[in-house]
């Protein structure tokens, strides 16, 4: 290929390292050689591929939607629930906000952007414009999906309501698993670099870049969105139109300010009732710490530690790490890998502490048996949520390049 394509590089978009790109066998990935991350990943027939991905998962999620997933027999009463009266069951108890969430991320949002890189992989006549504008919003989009944190969270409460009643499995349980991993699949299929070629070519280089040195260090910077290669000068990409920086525009600010606001909101969110359990007309509210000695004391020892990691620990440490990250982005040391290593961490298992959020829905909407017993949530629960959220806003608008900054690269 001309030595003038940026075709044949790429500026990782995790160090700003720039490497230059081999062919690749079908099924293999290039991974950045200083911090691991995945550059671009080649697969055998990928528009076939992502196609029957793409079909299999809507059909999986209609399927799961259309029957009940889980039934319980309390006392000789069966309640059923599907998966769209989760919601239903939020807005009647006044939680409008915790139901657009759980819709957004667990349907919303997945079906969006499978059918957008529907759209977006085949022939279909759309204008320019309109695919930009569709790329774009996919990989603002895909960060939100939680449907395999809310898988966990109906295994957990499956193990849970065993205490209460009787457990069946119905028609829809399956197909939601399947979805599940289908999904997961499909996007860890999807290749950012290839998507984009899909929709517009990478645009021309006006210099011949130098191999194993920062895009920052010879004046060149990576689009964002599209991973384009552009001159540090160039605010808007000549791809997909997006205006940006070399960095995140105050990144390290934006981050600490969502770090201290979910910092002030951690403590009422674990003091504060976030679920009440009334029984015979009786109310008995409790704190996600309550919920946690309460397992302990009925033996769900697996269980109450699961959730004590990922509900006080996890959150707790994601801002102490995140903070730690910040400090330390200023500080000539030797520790970046380490650094780099944490951040992948905190990306990674932060979003998981939504799972409590997702059992207290699920018990809320099926535990509702006449005036046997009713499970509510509670106020702490929106606070918990705006917790989970804020931290992996903090970690998004985290600049990881910022870490590399800070050694010499040539």
């Amino acid at each position: 290929m001309s030595a003038n394509k940026n075709v044949d590089y790429i500026i990782c978009s995790k160090c700003d390292l720039l490497v230059e790109l081999s062919s690749l066998l079908d099924g293999k990935q290039a991974s950045c050689p200083r911090c691991y991350s995945v550059l671009i990943s080649n697969w055998r027939e990928p528009h076939k591929r992502h196609n029957i991905y793409a079909l299999s998962t809507l059909f999986l999620l209609v399927l799961s939607n259309i029957f009940p997933f889980i039934n319980i027999n309390f006392a000789g009463i069966n309640n059923q629930i599907l998966l769209n009266q989760i919601p239903s069951a939020m807005v009647n108890d006044g939680y409008t906000i915790l139901a657009a969430f759980f819709i957004l991320v667990v349907q919303f949002i997945p079906i969006c952007c499978i059918i957008i890189i529907f759209l977006l992989i085949n022939p279909i006549k759309i204008p320019i414009k309109i695919k930009l504008l569709l790329g774009r919003i996919l990989f603002q989009l895909h960060q939100w999906m939680m449907v395999e944190i809310f898988i966990g969270a109906i295994l957990i409460s499956i193990t849970k309501l065993t205490s209460y009643g009787i457990i069946n499995l119905q028609p829809s349980f399956w197909p939601l698993c399947l979805f599940c991993f289908l999904q997961i699949r499909f996007f860890q299929c999807i290749d950012r670099r290839w998507l984009w070629q899909c929709i517009k070519p990478m645009p021309n280089l006006t210099v011949k870049p130098i191999i194993g040195q920062s895009g920052l260090s010879q004046g060149l910077r990576s689009c964002p969105c599209c991973n384009a290669i552009l001159p540090l000068t160039q605010n808007k990409c000549t791809r997909c139109g997006i205006i940006s920086e070399a960095r995140y525009k105050y990144s390290l600010q934006c981050t600490i300010a969502l770090l201290l606001t979910a910092l002030i909101c951690y403590i009422p969110a674990n003091i504060m009732p976030v679920m009440i359990t009334e029984i015979f007309g009786l109310g008995y509210p409790s704190s996600i710490i309550e919920g946690i000695i309460l397992l302990w004391t009925d033996s769900y020892y697996f269980i109450s530690i699961l959730i004590f990691i990922f509900s006080i620990i996890v959150p707790l440490l994601k801002i102490a790490s995140i903070s730690w990250l910040c400090w330390n982005t200023k500080i000539n040391n030797n520790n970046t890998k380490i650094m780099h290593l944490v951040y992948k961490i905190v990306k990674f298992i932060g979003r998981w502490s939504m799972i409590d959020v997702f059992i207290i829905l699920i018990f809320s909407s099926l535990l509702r048996i006449g005036k046997l017993i009713q499970i509510y949530p509670s106020p702490g629960l929106v606070l918990f949520a705006l917790v989970v959220i804020l931290t992996m806003m903090a970690e998004m608008n985290f600049d990881s390049r910022l870490i590399w900054d800070r050694i010499n690269t040539k």
